[in-house]
């Protein structure tokens, strides 16, 4: 009985985050404001009944359910007021709730996870600043088997399927992995997902399908025939080699996302993607 319960207690543990402060300087706020421009927050998180805002209410159908994107204004009760800078890490970077509860991972907290702690709470302090909005998004809409504590398992499954990434010895590509594999989390729409919805890192960025349509490869070998300068100028205005602009939900991503970044980012980004 001692085993199961040590074990249980193991398996659903809160991880231990230390409670620290959300640093209040107009430069963390600045860098916070570029950090969620950089990990394009507003293409999910932009008020459907109060646009312009990070009040949430978007849809996202998928195979599990229908689940609805947050509001992340500092409201009181119906967005992140009162958080602290524990609550902040414990959600971005382990996917728990100031309470211990599990996000679904719709939320990208494993793509999250890779960030520094210095972005996550950069990044909070930027969402802090912000108007409080006032808006209650509904509940998620899941499948009548997918509980929340179920992700416990979920979350060490992914955990044991993750590769072993090799880190760059060139800083820019190091920087460049760091922009798309976490705060960015590109893969979490280019890479392909198993049966449990674990994305299968071992064809990152090999494309996938998203709801009901396919979004394309940015891997190796679709790449192929690119250049840098042709990535950079896509992340930039949302234009291919042969002319074409990219669609869908893309647009979003270059107008709310890699639009914004800086030169510099945009061409880290190339140089990873299109590493020898």
């Amino acid at each position: 009985m001692l085993t199961l319960m040590a074990f249980g207690w193991w398996f659903f543990a809160i991880p231990d985050v230390s409670d620290v402060a959300i640093p209040q300087a107009d430069e963390s706020i600045e860098r916070g404001h570029y950090l969620v421009d950089a990990a394009g927050c507003v293409s999910c998180h932009e008020g459907i009944e109060h646009p312009g805002t990070l009040s949430g209410g978007l849809a996202l159908t998928t195979e599990f359910g229908t689940f609805f994107v947050s509001n992340i204004t500092p409201d009181e009760t119906t967005g992140i007021g009162g958080w602290n800078g524990r609550d902040f890490l414990l959600a971005l970077k382990h996917g728990r709730s100031r309470e211990g509860d599990y996000y679904f991972p719709v939320f990208p907290y494993r793509a999250y996870a890779g960030m520094t702690d210095e972005d996550v709470l950069d990044v909070a302090a930027y969402l802090m600043s912000l108007p409080s909005v006032k808006s209650a998004v509904p509940d998620h809409e899941t499948s009548f088997w997918l509980q929340r504590w179920m992700i416990a398992g979920w979350n060490r499954l992914a955990s044991a399927l993750q590769p072993d990434f090799s880190v760059e010895s060139d800083p820019k590509i190091e920087r460049g992995s760091y922009l798309a594999r976490s705060l960015g989390h590109c893969g979490e729409c280019h890479t392909p997902r198993n049966i449990f919805g674990i994305p299968d890192l071992r064809r990152e960025f090999a494309g996938a399908r998203l709801g009901e349509g396919d979004v394309e490869a940015i891997d190796e070998q679709a790449l192929s025939q690119w250049t840098q300068e042709d990535f950079v100028y896509l992340l930039f205005l949302g234009v291919k080699p042969d002319g074409e602009f990219v669609g869908g939900e893309m647009e979003k991503v270059i107008e709310h996302n890699t639009g914004r970044l800086t030169q510099e980012d945009r061409e880290a980004l190339a140089a990873f993607f299109k590493r020898d």
